[in-house]
């Protein structure tokens, strides 16, 4: 049976040493390789074997210095651990995230996501997008991760919300046209527990008050706090979904004189051959 340090050694091989330079060149880059391993830690490791310790991150990123063995890099960052996994962290909240709003064809459901934790709250899917990897390809990654369906079909480039929290953007693409019979699986391991379609009428939202401090409106959300991470996106999708619909009927209104004017057309082509 394997020790610890023979194991953090052989975390070491798999998601360190391996790894292309220039994702080493810098400490955020290695903290996240040191995050992949203490998810492979957790999620199979530990699993299989259950005598072994569980860390949070930070603590588990500490132990690492015993990787100093094998990788020279984190013999360098184990002497100022703490601040850099503060800059991590930092730097973590940052980094862009990419997904979809996903919907029924008549767009008054969409598809959410729980986490994996008890304390976990709904959202849509989505996730941090890679070095070099375009937006909409993120979001087909991240989803496909998430619930098992790919939209890569659906998706148009242009057809987006897109908002900042925290420093942190993020891009949501709206797919249309998903059937509620789908069969949702999500690919990943103990990381999402629960995939439900919900009406768009019954998420919460922000709603502006009438009174004002300081010439700026006041904004309180109205509803649970386990839709947070939904909530700043629900007023913009529905403008972004009651344009969509003035366009379509704008559509219907234009072609309906082209279908009329082509049934006569049929009409006094019929009653000529019969003459």
């Amino acid at each position: 049976m394997l020790s610890f340090e023979d194991i953090l050694d052989d975390l070491a091989t798999r998601f360190i040493i391996n790894v292309p330079a220039v994702e080493l060149a810098k400490v955020e880059r290695i903290c996240f390789q040191v995050e992949q391993a203490h998810w492979f830690y957790e999620d199979f490791i530990r699993e299989q074997r259950p005598d072994l310790p569980s860390f949070q991150l930070k603590t588990f990123s500490s132990k690492n210095i015993l990787f100093s063995k094998v990788c020279p890099l984190l013999s360098q960052w184990a002497h100022e651990h703490d601040k850099a996994y503060t800059d991590f962290m930092t730097y973590r909240l940052r980094v862009p995230v990419c997904g979809a709003i996903i919907l029924n064809s008549t767009m008054d459901k969409c598809l959410l996501v729980k986490g994996w934790s008890s304390k976990a709250g709904w959202g849509f899917p989505k996730g941090k997008i890679n070095q070099n990897e375009e937006n909409d390809n993120c979001a087909v990654r991240e989803v496909l991760e998430e619930t098992g369906y790919d939209i890569s079909p659906l998706l148009r480039k242009n057809d987006y919300i897109e908002i900042t929290m925290k420093e942190q953007r993020i891009r949501l693409y709206v797919i249309i046209g998903v059937s509620e019979n789908t069969q949702f699986t999500p690919q990943t391991r103990k990381e999402i527990s629960q995939i439900a379609w919900m009406a768009l009428d019954d998420l919460p939202t922000f709603k502006v008050t009438d009174s004002q401090q300081n010439g700026h409106l006041n904004y309180v959300k109205q509803g649970s706090k386990r839709f947070y991470m939904v909530v700043p996106f629900i007023s913009k999708l529905k403008t972004f979904l009651n344009q969509r619909r003035k366009g379509q009927r704008r559509t219907n209104h234009q072609e309906e004189p082209t279908r009329i004017a082509k049934k006569g057309q049929d009409f006094m082509h019929e009653s000529t051959i019969r003459c």
